[in-house]
């Protein structure tokens, strides 16, 4: 998807989240992500790192055993090896998330860059 627009077909799913991917990008991933209301999730640890930026709604997430209370506007940033777990969310949370990937490493033999 070249283009689009940030809140076409944003409306909450039943239950939990849907990520839609919206650039892919060498080792760059931004994802759209839509909360129904309370979702909750499991704890990531990522191997990338992760800024998220919370475009609309609220949500508390936890994040290295600390709770952040998030309002629309409010970001943070994850780095790779992060705990982070989403606690709640209110219906319809929009979430914008980049992810930035490791490099890949270089095939065995071949002289570093």
């Amino acid at each position: 998807m070249p283009d689009g627009n940030l809140y076409a077909a944003s409306d909450a799913p039943a239950a939990g989240e849907r990520f839609d991917t919206l650039l892919q990008h060498r080792q760059l991933v931004v994802e759209r992500i839509v909360s129904a209301a309370g979702a909750s999730s499991a704890e990531f640890v990522q191997a990338q790192d992760e800024w998220v930026l919370l475009v609309r709604g609220s949500a508390v997430l936890e994040v290295a055993g600390r709770a952040r209370a998030l309002e629309a506007g409010d970001y943070l940033f994850l780095p790779a090896g992060t705990p982070h777990t989403v606690k709640h969310t209110s219906g319809g949370a929009l979430w914008l998330a980049v992810h930035l990937h490791p490099a890949p490493a270089p095939p065995a033999g071949d002289p570093p860059p």
